[in-house]
């Protein structure tokens, strides 16, 4: 199924408790939940059954799973028992490890969880075996309704499930995210920073510690009083280091909480700390600034309240950040967008979402490697006009997103690779051409293309404007996608997708010029010879005339102009209505069609008698034809072959309907109106 163009405008991010229905039946949770209480029956999802197409695509499943619902497997199931914790995920027969992560960091954010989680959901007396769920994708919330069966093999869950036998919530959490990306199978492997975007609408960040910029301690700072999700790890380089112990008490392979980031007075100078949490509790960092160490003993009471140093969690420590450096390898940051439900706005990003697609033969140009196609890619504005508070220049982050490929996964789809360069391009309006990237080089770009969900880098530019072009590593990969551009002060941007814009002369009278030039003389006597004494031809005909002519013409190599076109050309032409065209139609043609043939044959690069569907937008461009995205689209959909290459007969075509439409438009057409109304007639 191709992936046509979708409008790219920027939006700004749905408004917290605005989570869309995406039932089939198109009935929210509450009203499928109370159809189910007033018939008496228990919910079953028609859009994710109980069978194995909801597990697995690739396979079947090991061993028979039987589908039960919690009241099934013990006497007395619960929906969260006495709150949801880190202790209620435990992983299953399933390699989603990077989701429990996700939800494990999720549980210590009581708002953030309570938003995915909906807290007024139980196996009470208004139990009706359905159970909903809300996560962000690609600009929207979406409310994810599941039924309560759960796959099980000799009474016990198969998947996520909790420490607590009878307690629930997790592992139909799992099961509705599931829903969501088409099956339990479509969870296997995946990146930590993925969930926590679904479950926070927030845009990943991942740092090398030993790699971090120099204003490291900053950016985690201001990440922090934006209520983002910090996470960090060490490495591990052995399976067999996994959860290893090192002598200073830190687990490697294991994932920290970042929980807060500070400075404190000690013998006379500032010292940096950073606050770690680990969920397990008790295993603590044990050198300097850790729990009880020599260090505080040199800090003031007042400074050691203020840091709550005597009320840290168990597993919470302070380390000083130079050794955060050190021991550490890396940092996730998901920073939370506008829509975030904490209650202070005054550190949160300012942010816009573009939505597009990359088309075969149209705009999926591949990465500047591919001069040729590049320019062709969907091409953003950014306005950057106001400068961050005590800088010279603006911070924004630019996250590429492609879009459901876990879902397609049944499908055949893999993550594509994917990256983003950005030109600067002052006083610039409209699509960049070919020649704009061939002499300028890009002012900053994606640290790397790489085949995950999501490629995100932070950037310092000086204000002013610049054009951002998201593109796959190679040409002709299809995908649709979701940027988002985060900024610390409001950017300004736009796609630059062409207005659609025709610019025809008026067509010419077919009067006899006094002079016949020796050209008409030859089609005279060829049309002659053809018409005969009526001097008008049919379709037939007139194919047998520009064929001819094209046969004894050197410089064109076209493949012979089929019937279809023929009709085309007098149905564009026929002034009179009677199906033929006269010499003198004719030759008001001809004039029209040598212009086109120029034109093609100007974007006929190798002289083989085809055009790459990637020069369309700029040779409909020179015959006076300006179309945006979704237009050149489903051109190319209609009138390239399989190697994106159009002949000359499909581009005459392409142009005779395209006059034909636009001239039907501007007879119609109220004072140049953009719109026009249309009776059944007409």
């Amino acid at each position: 199924m191709p992936y046509l163009y979708r409008d790219s405008k920027p939006r700004l991010p749905t408004l917290p408790g605005t989570a869309r229905a995406t039932h089939s039946s198109g009935k929210t949770y509450k009203e499928l939940k109370q159809e189910c209480l007033r018939r008496g029956v228990l919910f079953e999802d028609p859009d994710f059954p109980a069978c194995n197409s909801s597990l697995f695509f690739s396979e079947k499943p090991p061993i028979p799973f039987i589908w039960k619902r919690p009241g099934d497997i013990v006497k007395d199931p619960k929906f969260i028992v006495g709150g949801a914790t880190r202790t209620d995920i435990c992983q299953g027969d399933l390699g989603d490890c990077w989701l429990l992560a996700a939800i494990a960091s999720l549980t210590l954010n009581e708002k953030t969880l309570g938003r995915v989680v909906p807290m007024d959901q139980n196996f009470g007396p208004d139990y009706a075996g359905i159970f909903h769920f809300q996560f962000w994708q690609h600009n929207e919330w979406l409310d994810v309704v599941i039924d309560d069966r759960l796959p099980t093999f000799k009474g016990r869950l198969v998947f996520l499930h909790s420490a607590e036998h009878n307690e629930f919530w997790s592992a139909l959490l799992e099961k509705a995210y599931a829903k969501l990306n088409g099956s339990y199978e479509a969870l296997k492997g995946g990146s930590t920073i993925e969930a926590m975007e679904d479950f926070t609408g927030g845009v990943g960040e991942m740092y090398e510690v030993k790699k971090a910029p120099d204003n490291f301690y900053e950016i985690l700072e201001k990440a922090l009083k934006r209520c983002s999700m910090v996470g960090c790890s060490i490495d591990t380089s052995s399976a067999a280091e996994s959860e290893a112990k090192t002598p200073f008490g830190l687990i490697k392979g294991h994932a920290y909480s970042v929980t807060g980031i500070d400075e404190v007075s000690y013998r006379g100078r500032q010292v940096q700390l950073i606050r770690i949490r680990n969920p397990w509790g008790q295993v603590e960092w044990n050198g300097p600034w850790s729990d009880n160490s020599l260090e505080w003993h040199s800090v003031s009471p007042s400074e050691q309240r203020r840091l709550s140093q005597a009320a840290l969690d168990d597993g919470e420590f302070w380390m000083k950040f130079e050794d955060f450096k050190v021991h550490f390898d890396k940092v996730e940051i998901c920073n939370l967008t506008p829509d975030a439900l904490e209650d202070s706005i005054a550190h949160k990003w300012e942010v816009t979402i573009h939505q597009g697609s990359w088309v075969r033969g149209s705009t999926a140009g591949g990465c500047r490697n591919y001069l040729e196609t590049f320019w062709t890619n969907p091409q953003i504005k950014l306005h950057l006009t106001e400068k961050d508070d005590g800088q010279d220049d603006c911070t924004f982050i630019a996250a590429l997103m492609q879009k459901d490929r876990r879902k397609l996964r049944k499908l055949g789809a893999e993550m594509l690779t994917i990256g983003y360069a950005i030109y600067e391009s002052p006083g610039r309006d409209g699509h960049l051409g070919k020649d704009f990237f061939r002499y300028h080089t890009s002012k900053a770009r994606s640290k790397t293309y790489i085949n995950l969900r999501e490629v995100s880098n932070r950037f310092k530019l000086p204000p002013g404007d610049y054009v951002l072009v998201p593109t796959t590593f190679e040409p002709h990969q299809e995908a649709d996608f979701c940027l988002r551009i985060f900024s610390e002060k409001k950017a300004i941007t736009e796609d630059l997708d062409e207005n659609v814009a025709i610019d025809l002369p008026e067509p010419l009278n077919p009067t006899p010029s006094p002079q016949e030039t020796e050209e008409e003389k030859q089609f005279r006597a060829l049309f002659e010879q053809i018409s005969g004494k009526d001097m008008e031809i049919s379709a037939e005909e007139l194919q047998y005339v520009l064929n001819s002519v094209f046969k004894k013409t050197k410089n064109i190599k076209f493949k012979s102009l089929s019937l279809i076109s023929c009709r085309n050309i007098i149905s564009l032409m026929d002034t009179s209505g009677n199906g033929k065209l006269e010499f003198n139609e004719f030759k008001v043609f001809w004039e029209k069609l040598k212009k086109w043939i120029n034109i093609f044959l100007l974007f006929d690069f190798d002289k083989s008698g085809s055009m790459s569907s990637y020069e369309l937008r700029s040779a409909l461009k020179a015959a006076g034809y300006q179309l945006n995205n979704y237009l050149l689209q489903l051109i190319v959909l209609r009138y390239s072959d399989e190697q994106f290459q159009i002949e000359f007969d499909d581009f005459l075509n392409c142009l005779i309907r395209l006059e034909n439409a636009s001239r039907v438009f501007q007879a119609l057409s109220v004072k140049n109106n953009e719109f026009i109304n249309l009776n059944i007639g007409e």
